[in-house]
């Protein structure tokens, strides 16, 4: 359950925060303007939506970081050393000595040990981020251990890349070192068994990071407010406001009268009509993620290959680049963004373009000349009932019959993670700048029993897997001759793009408008860091 304040105290969290309409903010705070109803958890084990992530990234520190000039390259974060054994089977981190709690109290590792532990024991969808490389409740205790206040030992099962493990596992939400001892003070047992204080982390915030979760009121504002006892720079804002506001239109206008500083979610209409605002700039950043159409496999007629390839070819990916995903979207079909290692060029990339007769020859060939009669689920936020709708009008052109059926995300993705569905339309953000990273969770699908309920698996979501590609993707994994693992990660691509249980329509590219008064407001593929912004 979510911590509700009183109105009172809400009114005036609000207040404080927040300056009167017309009137700039505060120099010490940013107000930002967002879509809050997918925020449901602020538990780094069990964050799976895009605000959450991005809110706790400036909540949580991690133990490993990407260069926000370059996420190609790990930096130091929490542990400001690692090494690997010369069998690489022993992962060693030095934390540093001056990691505080909010409250003062050091972080140690004993801490980030039990973090690690826990996030594998509670088993949320994060829980893949470390048992996808071996470890496992069963294990935990042998493979994670404190060896003193500032060494944690991490026992592989295989020799595993370095840097793929790393930025896999220990840049993730998993990798946030909480504090043990609030856990474990608020931890609830039901049926003899620990949530680890996730009932308390749903809504609160006691890790190691620049800022901590004032407010969470759902579907109106979270406040995070600056830590006193932060190892690193000191953020330039002591706090930032994150209101509900859903409509890009209110958005826009909300941020053209100074009202806030920041707006994420503006439509393509919007963004061209501020390019020329003198006030205010924007922000683009290709990201590791995608919006793509989802088929269930479990369906007679979407298991069909033929069939899903016929929806490839009924995209227009230039014109929609140029109108509704201006700002928003970069034509992409293949599984692995531009920019990760390991991905197709943009050319071998994007093989479709919208072509009616070669869609209608797909459909023929899988059976189906006549069509059929689906039900299209999706976001109700934009662009995505315009994309739907682009969609439907060509399908209609071949004999399918799509039936759109539009819903807030907290709906959208429930009924995705439990297979509720025939066809979707939904984003994903890769988790780090690797092939793997997309094929480990869009190609590979390690158990396709429904009673698995692997729902961080797309594939899984989508019922569908394939013991050939999964054994490409454990081969390319563990491959460390760089040329020849991008060999194989390209053959799988080619492969996916026939194949696959997803139609990838764009690569995301994340606009943020910012108003002028806000500077040095950093945008990375895997972070929007607020606490180096100031005014």
């Amino acid at each position: 359950m979510r911590r509700l304040l009183a109105p009172s105290l809400i009114l005036a969290a609000t207040l404080a925060a927040t300056p009167p309409a017309g009137a700039a903010t505060p120099n010490d705070t940013l107000v930002m303007a967002w879509n809050l109803d997918a925020l449901i958890t602020l538990d780094p084990a069990q964050i799976a939506e895009v605000n959450g992530n991005d809110i706790m990234r400036n909540v949580c520190d991690r133990l490993v970081a990407f260069d926000m000039k370059d996420s190609s390259k790990l930096v130091p974060e929490l542990a400001e050393s690692w090494s690997v054994s010369a069998d690489g089977l022993t992962l060693t981190f030095k934390l540093r000595k001056d990691i505080k709690f909010p409250s003062g109290k050091a972080a140690t590792a004993h801490d980030a040990v039990w973090s690690l532990k826990r996030a594998i024991h509670l088993n949320f969808g994060n829980a893949a981020n470390l048992t996808e490389w071996g470890f496992s409740a069963a294990k935990a205790d042998e493979q994670f251990k404190a060896v003193d206040d500032h060494t944690i030992e991490i026992k592989l099962d295989k020799p595993y890349p370095p840097g793929l493990i790393l930025s896999a596992a220990f840049t993730a939400n998993v990798a946030s070192v909480l504090n043990k001892e609030t856990g474990e003070k608020n931890a609830k047992t039901t049926d003899g068994k620990s949530d680890y204080g996730n009932a308390w982390f749903k809504t609160q915030s006691d890790c190691v990071g620049p800022y901590r979760v004032r407010t969470w009121n759902a579907n109106d504002v979270v406040i995070i407010e600056q830590t006193d006892n932060y190892w690193g720079k000191k953020p330039g804002l002591r706090r930032v406001l994150i209101r509900h506001i859903p409509e890009s239109g209110s958005q826009r206008l909300a941020l053209e009268k100074a009202d806030i500083d920041v707006a994420r979610l503006l439509n393509s209409d919007d963004l061209k009509g501020l390019a020329s605002n003198k006030d205010v700039h924007i922000e683009q950043t290709l990201m590791h993620g995608f919006t793509y159409l989802a088929f269930n496999a479990s369906d007679p007629i979407l298991s069909n290959p033929k069939v899903r390839l016929a929806f490839r070819y009924l995209i227009d990916y230039e014109g929609l680049g140029k109108t509704i995903m201006a700002y928003r979207g970069a034509p992409r079909g293949s599984l692995v963004p531009i920019g990760a290692f390991g991905a197709l060029d943009e050319k071998a990339g994007l093989p479709f373009k919208l072509d009616l007769d070669a869609a209608k020859k797909a459909m023929v060939e899988g059976g189906y000349p006549n069509g059929f009669q689906k039900k299209l689920i999706l976001s109700a936020n934009t662009p995505n009932p315009d994309l739907a709708q682009h969609v439907q009008a060509n399908a209609a052109k071949i004999g399918i019959k799509l039936d759109l059926e539009q819903m807030a995300d907290a709906n959208l993705f429930t009924k995705m993670r439990g297979r509720e569905f025939e066809v979707g339309l939904i984003g994903w953000g890769a988790g780090y700048p690797d092939a793997h990273s997309m094929v480990s969770r869009h190609a590979q699908n390690p158990d396709n029993r429904p009673e698995a309920k692997l729902a961080q698996y797309p594939t899984w979501r989508s019922a569908w897997a394939d013991p050939k590609v999964n054994e490409m993707a454990a081969q390319a994994m563990m491959e460390r001759d760089s040329a020849k693992r991008i060999a194989m990660y390209h053959e799988l691509q080619k492969h996916m793009l026939e194949n696959g249980p997803m139609a990838y329509m764009f690569q995301t590219i994340r606009p943020i408008a910012i108003r002028k008064e806000v500077k040095d407001f950093a945008i990375a593929p895997f972070k929007v860091a607020y606490e180096t912004a100031r005014k």
